[in-house]
């Protein structure tokens, strides 16, 4: 009886007039009425105008996780091959947790293993990284690049080396309508063009194969060197003095002076030039862009080790 009475009441309470004319309304105008508003849960974690939680939101970080990101950071241009030793001092962590890490991530491919015992990238994770700190490397040398090319009214170009192929990284044209371009992402021959040659020359003979094999020794124009023994030759002078020269190898009516890009204790990957039509080159000038060139591929050196140098923290 008692859930009668309440249901009865509760028909009663819904059949006030008032409500007839709520549903009358509703029926005319053919809307239905708005849904009640819903209380939102406030987040526990805030998230920046760039979509980054704060600090607040670390509480949600896996540990496991965090640590083997912190492993593969470890890897960088000066500390390619790393051991266990190595990486627990670096990550202050102990050896016994740490090997579990490194077995995980060698089973997963995300790392590979030496036969010394020691851990470098794999080529999967490497590449990512080469086209990071290309782009780095890209950016920091761009000043250099542009005084370059302002001084001589000539085009200036860099080149990176991909795996076992060198593209063209960034180029600053003249406004000459006659001269040399240079597209960024394009493939450059490592046998003709002076930024391929450089970069190649100073790889070691196993690499310089491979960069051969890669590309293949293809005859652009009748000044192309093609024969293989002259062209390693040529790499051991180019070794000597630091810069290599196209003169009309890649293109005709073209010249261009590139140089390398080194660093103290690391591969040669980078290299810079400058182009110029064979009609606006003469003995003296040669001889000027190419000191000029050698100076600008020192500078961009400076200003790459610098921009990579970690601040020490204050004692």
């Amino acid at each position: 009886m008692q859930n009668g009475n309440y249901t009865g009441r509760l028909k009663i309470n819904l059949d006030v007039p008032a409500v007839r004319q709520l549903r009358c309304k509703t029926m005319v105008s053919g809307q239905k009425p708005a849904a009640p508003a819903r209380r939102r849960r406030r987040p526990k974690h805030s998230v920046s105008a760039l979509g980054h939680t704060r600090e607040s939101g670390e509480q949600y970080h896996l540990k496991a996780i965090t640590r083997a990101l912190d492993v593969l950071e470890c890897f960088s241009d000066e500390r390619t091959n790393l051991g266990l030793k190595e990486i627990s001092e670096l990550m202050d962590l102990p050896e016994s947790s740490l090997f579990r890490i490194l077995l995980t991530l060698e089973d997963r491919g995300y790392l590979t293993q030496n036969g010394d015992g020691s851990y470098c990238l794999p080529p999967k994770l490497l590449f990512g990284k080469l086209h990071d700190r290309a782009e780095r490397a890209r950016i920091v040398v761009r000043p250099v690049l542009q005084q370059l090319a302002s001084r001589f009214d000539e085009t200036a170009s860099l080149a990176y080396l991909f795996g076992d192929r060198i593209q063209a990284l960034d180029a600053v044209e003249t406004f000459h309508e006659i001269r040399m371009t240079n597209k960024p992402g394009r493939v450059l021959p490592p046998h003709c063009s002076s930024l391929g040659k450089v970069i190649t020359a100073f790889q070691e003979p196993a690499r310089i194969d491979r960069i051969l094999e890669t590309y293949g020794l293809y005859r652009r124009t009748e000044k192309t060197v093609v024969d293989r023994q002259a062209l390693l030759a040529e790499f051991e002078a180019i070794r000597k003095r630091g810069y290599a020269v196209d003169r009309e190898e890649t293109v005709n009516g073209g010249v261009c002076i590139g140089a390398a890009i080194t660093a103290e204790g690391t591969p040669v990957s980078l290299a810079l030039s400058l182009s110029t039509p064979l009609v606006r080159m003469t003995p003296a000038r040669e001889q000027e862009i190419i000191g000029a060139v050698l100076e600008s591929a020192r500078l961009a050196a400076l200003e790459l080790k610098r921009s990579t140098k970690v601040p020490q923290p204050e004692v």
